[in-house]
């Protein structure tokens, strides 16, 4: 028998804490989702900035005949 080939054992005893930590962070991330959004959005908006000012638009108006 390998005994090197223990150490990668992963039984139920090791893996239940992990899904449930996993678990818990994904269903308060559900629960608040809408929040987690906005706060994104608030995030990534601080780092794009605020879009120029767009230029006005010229209009010539027609010249009048003499």
């Amino acid at each position: 028998m390998h005994f090197g080939l223990l150490a990668l054992y992963a039984g139920p005893d090791q893996i239940m804490p992990l899904t449930s930590g996993l678990t818990a962070i994904v269903a308060f991330l559900l629960m608040f989702w809408g929040k987690v959004l906005v706060a994104f959005g608030k995030v990534v908006s601080y780092f794009k900035g605020t879009p120029a000012e767009p230029a006005p638009a010229v209009v010539e108006e027609p010249k009048a005949k003499e």
